[in-house]
């Protein structure tokens, strides 16, 4: 099945597609409200997707409400670090809106290692570096292997060059021999000032050593020093690891999304973790 794509309604940014049975409006444009909405269950029906997720600031909130989205997550001060966002969804589906795992044992466990942030080193002669077009090739091969499905097509090398020409940023952690241990990436919405820390990938050899963690560490720096505000992601909820090594950062739990992505294989609900990065 094909990845989910990306396009724009207005000045809307959507991703929509069969893969994960959904529309995910990763940027909403003030300008286009309150049509949008109109526009939105048109595609849904037209599509027969069972849920739109849509990331709302506060002051539009009531008019999703009105047309029947409910609060999955919230963040404070998301937009441009003032003003609340929040993870709104309209399900179509009945079944598709019922939370069939125990995410809040997850949470719960986790939660545990809230602020108990782990040392964030790399053994002798394994290198950090910025991702880049030369990249590109190793990166598609470890998406690949660590992920057997995902929204968008992380496995593609000519999709990640198209992304790095953008506004999404990669970071690489590479063994003393060369080999890509570890990887992650930032999706950067600068109109809203705030950044997805995403696409966290480490090759089976070298689970256990934190680069997740030390991957994170380093992306928050380069974002500060990009100007965004506040970092957040939306991490499998069930994956005790990603889940930890956010709680282990910092980052506050805003709410789940349920049944949101396809990804690893099949449906799963998704935890959304900020942090602000300025004060």
């Amino acid at each position: 099945m094909s990845p989910d794509t990306v396009t724009t309604i207005g000045g809307t940014l959507v991703q929509h597609g069969r893969l994960s049975d959904r529309i995910y409006v990763m940027h909403l444009s003030p300008a286009d409200l309150p049509g949008i909405l109109d526009d939105l269950d048109a595609l849904a029906q037209r599509e027969r997707y069972t849920k739109i997720f849509v990331k709302v600031p506060a002051s539009a909130l009531p008019l999703f409400i009105a047309r029947g989205y409910i609060v999955e997550a919230r963040v404070p001060r998301f937009f441009r670090g003032r003003e609340d966002g929040y993870f709104a969804a309209k399900f179509f589906d009945a079944d598709r809106r019922q939370e069939s795992a125990d995410v809040a044992a997850v949470i719960a466990a986790v939660r545990e290692k809230a602020g108990d942030a782990r040392p964030a080193g790399l053994p002798p002669g394994w290198k950090y570096a910025p991702g880049s077009e030369d990249d590109a090739d190793d990166l598609a091969a470890l998406y690949g292997e660590v992920f057997a499905t995902y929204p968008f097509p992380i496995a593609d090398p000519g999709y990640l060059r198209e992304t790095m020409a953008g506004d999404y940023r990669y970071f690489t952690v590479r063994t003393a021999d060369g080999r890509l241990a570890a990887a992650s990436s930032a999706e950067i919405y600068r109109e809203d000032e705030n950044v997805e820390m995403t696409d966290f990938a480490v090759h089976p050899d070298f689970r256990g050593q934190n680069l997740s963690g030390f991957l994170l560490s380093r992306m928050e720096g380069e974002m500060r020093a990009a100007g965004m505000k506040i970092a957040f992601t939306i991490a499998r909820a069930l994956s005790y690891p990603i889940n930890a090594t956010f709680a282990r950062a910092g980052y506050a739990w805003g709410g789940t999304l349920v049944n949101n992505t396809n990804i690893c294989g099949g449906f799963e609900s998704m935890n959304v973790w900020y942090r602000p990065l300025v004060r």
